[in-house]
């Protein structure tokens, strides 16, 4: 264990996450020892970074770089749907929590440093920009809302404002 995390911190964070998610319609992995080992990184990358970045990707240190991979990442949707699992195993589908689907491998979906935004989507942006008010989109859970700024906290899966892009 790091020393700069104790114990006691991966078993708050693993108790506040764990009602959250469930709030929210989201499960944790089941295998407490696993889900806590993957929540120790997270709070070390916090640590290190500022921001808790998916233990299981190598972050750069520039938020704004790594502003997909921060947990819950931009991927963990689409990976949920896919294949019942997110890409690090934190989260689970209610599918695999009640053993009706098996977990299997998970590829890596986050496209590589030049391939983060397509020519399309960055063209779609600048025609949409003459629009009198931005549409804001969660990345993490779509969440849609139009006004001058996004709202500060995610009012559906409780991510911070930096997890908001313009959407149109």
């Amino acid at each position: 264990m790091n020393p700069a995390i104790t114990e006691d911190d991966v078993n708050t964070f693993y108790e506040r996450l764990k009602d959250e998610t469930e709030a929210v319609g989201y499960h944790l992995n089941p295998d407490e020892a696993f889900t806590k080992e993957l929540l120790e990184s997270i709070l070390i990358n916090q640590d290190r970074y500022g921001y808790g970045a998916c233990p299981c990707r190598l972050a750069s240190g520039v938020k704004e770089e790594d502003v997909d991979i921060i947990c819950p990442c931009d991927y963990r949707d689409p990976d949920l749907d896919e294949f019942g699992a997110c890409y690090c195993g934190l989260y689970i589908s209610s599918e695999v929590l009640q053993g009706g689907k098996k977990l299997t491998s998970i590829p890596e979906r986050r496209p590589g440093p030049g391939e983060r935004q397509s020519p399309k989507e960055t063209l779609q942006k600048q025609i949409l920009s003459s629009l009198t008010l931005p549409v804001w989109r969660c990345r993490v859970c779509g969440y849609l809302c139009a006004r001058e700024e996004p709202p500060e906290v995610c009012p559906i899966c409780k991510v911070g404002k930096e997890r908001f892009e313009r959407f149109i």
